[in-house]
């Protein structure tokens, strides 16, 4: 048997059932992985909650990112074999003990990077590589990096930072330290926000990982042209002011991965739970308040 957590209606973390069933078989060109790790994401909560409309089948299982070792391979598959670390990338329903996947959107891990920062990469680590990339940064720009402390940002920095550009980073003043550790020239949220980056001069580029509506405000009033901004969190504040969505390039999880195993790129991990206790999860991701990544353990 083989445990997942699933929801039939929208909701809160109250909402997440576990559910026990056997053990599926891969298909042709798909692979089984034994799940060691699981990374939760804001997305996850935001989905299960109906944030995008009725659009999932239910029940649903949640969970973009996870990690383990292959167990069985089905035909038609020659990239793995049974024993092999990988990666599932951007693939609803991870919340689960054994998860069956397309082998195209598994990449291997290396073994310089530990299950715990593989779990982390997939949706936060990609998304924040992905913000970079869409706006073409170089050792020229200086980027403004909104919600820096939250785990898209902090990717963001890290590899804005690897592409040598200076990084200013907006969070509360409990996460400076931190970003100051990572490359950035932390800010505080405020009245005094847009003064405060202008004071240490222009920026070139802005990404932001977080949303709403002051985020955007100060983007408006700092860039000329939002031809070099982006969000991740598209809100109807982004599209009024013309910043567009982020956009993901196909071999985002490779580059990503590349990127952890240079060192170039570290997730913040704040607690590993249970899977069992992924409603607990869900609480804490959506305070807003965890210091670093959760992480979800079968």
């Amino acid at each position: 048997m083989s445990k997942r957590i699933e929801f039939v209606e929208y909701g809160g973390p109250e909402v997440l059932r576990r559910v026990d069933g056997p053990v599926v078989e891969p298909g042709p060109g798909q692979v089984r992985i034994r799940t060691e790790l699981i990374g939760v994401n804001p997305i996850d909560w935001k989905m299960t909650a109906g944030h995008f409309g009725d659009a999932l089948r239910r029940p649903a299982v949640p969970g973009w990112a996870s990690t383990g070792i292959v167990d069985a391979v089905g035909p038609r598959v020659r990239a793995f074999a049974v024993g092999d670390p990988v990666i599932a990338g951007p693939r609803g329903g991870s919340y689960r003990e054994h998860l069956v996947v397309d082998a195209r959107l598994v990449v291997p891990r290396p073994s310089t990077v530990s299950p715990e920062q593989a779990a982390g990469l997939p949706s936060s680590g990609v998304a924040g590589y992905s913000l970079i990339h869409h706006l073409g940064v170089t050792a020229e720009d200086t980027v403004l990096i909104h919600g820096a402390a939250g785990s898209v940002g902090a990717a963001a920095v890290q590899i804005a930072v690897a592409c040598g550009a200076r990084v200013i980073r907006t969070a509360s003043p409990a996460n400076h330290a931190y970003l100051r550790s990572i490359g950035a020239e932390p800010v505080a949220y405020g009245p005094d926000l847009i003064d405060a980056v202008q004071g240490l001069g222009d920026v070139t580029a802005v990404a932001d990982a977080v949303g709403g509506p002051d985020p955007v405000a100060a983007t408006t009033h700092l860039l000329p042209t939002m031809r070099r901004a982006v969000t991740v969190w598209g809100d109807r504040y982004s599209t009024a002011a013309g910043i567009p969505w982020v956009d993901h390039p196909a071999d985002e999880l490779e580059r990503t991965v590349e990127l952890a195993a240079a060192g170039r790129l570290t997730v913040r991990i704040a607690e590993i739970l249970p899977l069992d206790d992924a409603a607990i999860a869900f609480s804490h991701s959506r305070s807003g308040h965890s210091p670093g990544k959760i992480l979800l353990r079968p």
